[in-house]
């Protein structure tokens, strides 16, 4: 079998806007990490990048099932003895709306050069704004 290479001229990109209000975080998340990989195109190869770009707006007001808003806890560390800072997921939303959507995304991306570049692909909003109108991104509805 022979390997595909594309050059990254010949790929063509989209740009997709998907409203994450009132819709399961990790629902959002997983159909935006696949149009990122372009998981859904013909010439998807996975060392390469040839997905399109998403744009996720109202991110802030994404639902979290059961009790996941007063329980899920969000974890960093200063680097010093002692410096493990945690919060739960309202207190995050509060500090920082686009946040937990980009934590998300970015779990479900490889890891290494190619995922830290496919996550610059993503424009996250905490509100009903955005500035990628020209793009004009088409819409995508997740259930």
């Amino acid at each position: 079998m022979k390997t595909i290479f594309l050059k990254p001229a010949t790929v063509e990109r989209k740009w997709y806007l998907i409203d994450a209000e009132g819709v399961a975080l990790g629902r959002v998340a997983v159909e935006a990490a696949n149009i990122l990989r372009g998981k859904k195109k013909a010439c998807y190869t996975p060392h390469q990048e040839v997905g399109d770009y998403v744009v996720i707006i109202n991110a802030a007001k994404a639902k979290m099932t059961g009790n996941k808003a007063e329980g899920k806890m969000y974890y960093r560390h200063s680097g010093y003895l002692g410096g493990l800072k945690s919060e739960n997921y309202k207190k995050l939303v509060s500090r920082k709306p686009t946040a937990p959507m980009e934590k998300a995304i970015k779990g479900m991306l490889p890891k290494g050069p190619l995922g830290y570049k496919l996550f610059t692909n993503v424009k996250v909003y905490g509100d009903a704004n955005h500035l990628h109108e020209a793009q004009q991104p088409q819409i995508v509805e997740v259930k």
